[in-house]
């Protein structure tokens, strides 16, 4: 679909304006791998930088099954309800066999999808670490320029998405099942210490079992020093089903916010991951060239068949890859 798309085919003014046919357009150029798109592509994106940065921009994981796009669907309409624009970036596992999204979220938030302030952008992850499709970045700013103030990151829930969301977002909001005890024993530390808010949800199905949960949770959170000394990260107990809760969970969104604000927090974090994003792409540079590069294309299956055969070692197989790259 990439491969007829012109340099011409959207312009920053057609993307600001807000229309969603050219914003959607505007991500499948940059999600597009020839070079001629992608140097389109930032072009496009140098030009819109300027009328980015102001929305909330929130991750929200859990492990399957917790009912990530049903609160995610509630909120969204919640949100819209109350006059924001909102763009749900859900990252869907690759396909193997054709590298596209499989999970089909917007079947799963059927109110947003017909919701004329809400935009759904399933991406495929395409294999990338954490399962972070490698343009999620980018696609957030697109929809930033396009004047949506809410931006809902999706992850997957497993591998290291997390950490990946936690460097693209101002909030990481993490939901949990009711009922923790043997699910706390098992979860990453790595997880609580990322997290901005912890949600219990399907509380209108457990109430009792959500609010003992939530005790344990709080209980584990003392144990861990907070990321910010201006927030101390709270556990709510919601439904994403009725939107028990979500109000609630809202309001510490924008607290959290406002605070991290005056504290001048939001704006180092945001240069932070401003600096990995730079890094990324740079390691993404070197990724492409590796695999598209001519003179490498035909010397590596040659290496990688000595290193199987035991006649180079690992080290120095990546020591010629990289005497390959000028490096």
């Amino acid at each position: 679909m990439t491969g007829g798309l012109p340099k011409s085919a959207v312009t920053a003014e057609m993307v600001a304006r807000g229309d969603r046919a050219s914003l959607a357009r505007a991500i499948t150029l940059m999600e597009s791998r020839r070079p001629d798109h992608r140097e389109a592509a930032r072009a496009l994106l140098q030009e819109l930088m300027p009328r980015t940065g102001r929305a909330v921009r929130i991750g929200i994981t859990g492990v399957p099954g917790v009912g990530k796009s049903t609160a995610i669907d509630t909120l969204g309409s919640m949100l819209t309800g109350k006059g924001h624009k909102v763009a749900v970036l859900a990252v869907d596992p690759s396909s193997t066999r054709t590298g596209g999204a499989i999970l089909g979220d917007k079947t799963r938030m059927a109110r947003l999808a017909a919701d004329p302030n809400a935009f759904i952008r399933p991406s495929p992850s395409s294999g990338t670490l954490g399962g972070v499709a490698a343009k999620t970045r980018e696609t957030m700013l697109l929809c930033e320029a396009a004047g949506f103030d809410v931006i809902l990151v999706e992850t997957v829930g497993v591998g290291q998405s997390e950490t990946a969301v936690a460097d693209l977002t101002d909030f990481f909001l993490v939901l949990m099942l009711p009922g923790a005890g043997d699910e706390l024993q098992g979860i990453k530390k790595g997880i609580l210490e990322l997290a901005d808010l912890i949600a219990v949800n399907k509380a209108d199905d457990a109430g009792a079992k959500a609010k003992a949960a939530a005790a344990e949770y709080k209980a584990a959170l003392h144990i861990l020093s907070p990321a910010s000394p201006a927030w101390t990260p709270p556990v709510l107990t919601v439904s994403g089903l009725t939107g028990q809760g979500l109000d609630e969970l809202w309001a510490k969104v924008l607290d959290h916010r406002k605070r991290l604000e005056a504290t001048g927090e939001l704006a180092a974090k945001r240069r932070a991951q401003d600096t990995k994003w730079m890094w990324a792409l740079v390691h993404e540079r070197l990724y492409e060239r590796l695999h598209h590069d001519p003179a490498l294309r035909r010397r590596v299956p040659a290496i990688e068949k000595a290193i199987a055969d035991g006649a180079l070692s690992p080290t120095a197989g990546a020591g010629e890859i990289v005497k390959l790259l000028g490096i």
